[in-house]
């Protein structure tokens, strides 16, 4: 699974399955990738949606897995899985032909959500990009949330959130169907509390147009409506996928970006942040990414700042006007103790787990680890009573059941443990089959260390 793919086919490959149904024809997708969808949209839970597409990839030849592994490895994301899901989609950075790689020399170090905050300070438009199968691409979101607020953001909007939750900001929490699958991942569910709860007006805007320039211009139209039309002096924080905050375009070929139209629609030019075009791989490889994670050795979310003009650096001025450069997420390896080789592909990982007796502990990324206020609570397959796999997860107690979940893992085969990191306070941990079915509930409590 080591292909690369250009960041400009994402958008459109790993868009909402109901996107992709109802653009099938335009996209010639083939009477088997079409099945795919429709099979994938009649799975009862994402544990199951796991399943199905595992064994959907491997029935498909090695040249047709692109797309399956682009929606497995958002599917592992949604799960808790997060190492496995950048192993299992590698994207490969590069920089535009003729652009030089920042060098220490001229270049320093900053914080992300300092600098942004700082840029965004005579903004009304600020844009923020994630990889749909990459969690940590929402830790910057969460940190920026408050910030905005104080400088008088009040409206705020998410690409994965549907119209037809109509309770949500009475409710003040996301459920299931509150939007696509990505919200189903415990960082995107807590970036939609965090909304609510610091007085956004929360909006959702995505468009299931039949082409993928429909679709932006779909998405740039219900932001205007539902925001700028309504109220002509509001500030607004876009949390987008990949390339639909780009000014310009270019990564999505001859298509004009959401944020694009936009601009056009509104006479506002948006403050537009990029962290998808430089990607950690797992496996580690060679590439732009690695060399500047070796140059300048970030801990946090980081930009790159001009030691002349103060000036944050963008690979690609025209189109957004930060990079981002994140951490690698999974430190020496996804196994902390009683292995020393990381399998390469998910097939080979489960058969591996399988022939070993020893107990095994799975390493969770160094960003959830350190995320301030988070307390690591230890969990293990004694919690799915020998069926697998199946499904940890802790809820607010004082949440419905359809509640996204606070924190999730799912366990793949017995005799393995993991952590959960949650805040201080009390929550219900339940442990669910593939079908559904309840294995373990119960509360626990979280104190503070």
């Amino acid at each position: 699974m080591s292909q690369w793919v250009p960041v400009r086919a994402i958008p459109m490959a790993i868009c909402l399955v109901a996107t992709l149904l109802a653009s099938a024809s335009a996209q010639n997708f083939s009477p088997d990738t079409i099945r795919m969808f429709h099979q994938l949209r009649e799975q009862p839970n994402d544990l199951a949606r796991y399943e199905y597409l595992y064994a959907t990839i491997l029935k498909l030849p090695v040249t047709k897995r692109q797309l399956a592994m682009q929606m497995f490895a958002s599917a592992e994301d949604e799960l808790g899985l997060y190492n496995e899901a950048i192993r299992d989609f590698p994207l490969q950075s590069r920089v535009p032909r003729g652009i030089p790689l920042p060098t220490p020399a001229t270049w320093k170090i900053a914080n992300a959500a300092d600098v942004i905050t700082k840029l965004a300070t005579e903004r009304r438009l600020v844009l923020i990009n994630e990889a749909h199968h990459d969690a940590h691409t929402r830790l910057l979101t969460l940190a920026l949330l408050p910030r905005l607020r104080a400088l008088g953001f009040n409206y705020f909007a998410a690409e994965a959130l549907s119209s037809k939750d109509k309770d949500l900001m009475q409710r003040g929490y996301p459920v299931d169907d509150s939007g696509t699958e990505y919200l189903h991942e415990p960082l995107y569910g807590d970036i939609v509390r965090k909304a609510i709860k610091l007085g956004y007006t929360v909006v959702a805007y995505d468009a299931s147009d039949h082409s993928q320039q429909d679709r932006e211009s779909g998405q740039a139209d219900n932001l205007y409506r539902q925001v700028f039309a309504k109220d002509p002096h509001a500030r607004l924080f876009v949390h987008a996928g990949y390339a639909h905050i780009d000014k310009a375009e270019g990564r999505l070929g001859a298509t004009e970006p959401m944020a694009m139209h936009l601009e056009q629609l509104t006479g506002i030019e948006p403050l537009s942040i990029d962290q998808t075009e430089f990607r950690e791989q797992i496996p580690a490889q060679p590439g732009d990414y690695r060399q500047l994670i070796k140059e300048f050795a970030p801990d946090g979310p980081t930009v790159l700042v001009n030691r002349a003009t103060g000036k944050p650096w963008s690979a690609q001025p025209r189109k957004y006007d930060v990079n981002v450069l994140l951490p690698p997420a999974a430190g020496a390896g996804a196994i902390e103790s009683g292995l020393s080789q990381f399998p390469t592909t998910v097939h080979d990982a489960d058969l591996w787990y399988l022939m070993l007796p020893q107990h095994i502990i799975k390493q969770r990324p160094n960003w959830l680890a350190r995320r301030n206020g988070h307390v690591p609570y230890v969990i293990s397959t004694i919690l799915c009573k020998t069926i697998f796999p199946c499904v940890i997860d802790a809820h607010y107690v004082d949440e419905s059941d359809d509640a996204i979940a606070v924190d999730r893992y799912a366990f793949m085969q017995g005799n393995v443990e993991t952590r959960l990191y949650l805040r201080p306070g009390s929550y219900r941990l339940d442990a669910t089959d593939v079908r559904g079915h309840i294995l373990h509930e119960g509360v626990i409590h979280i104190d503070r260390h």
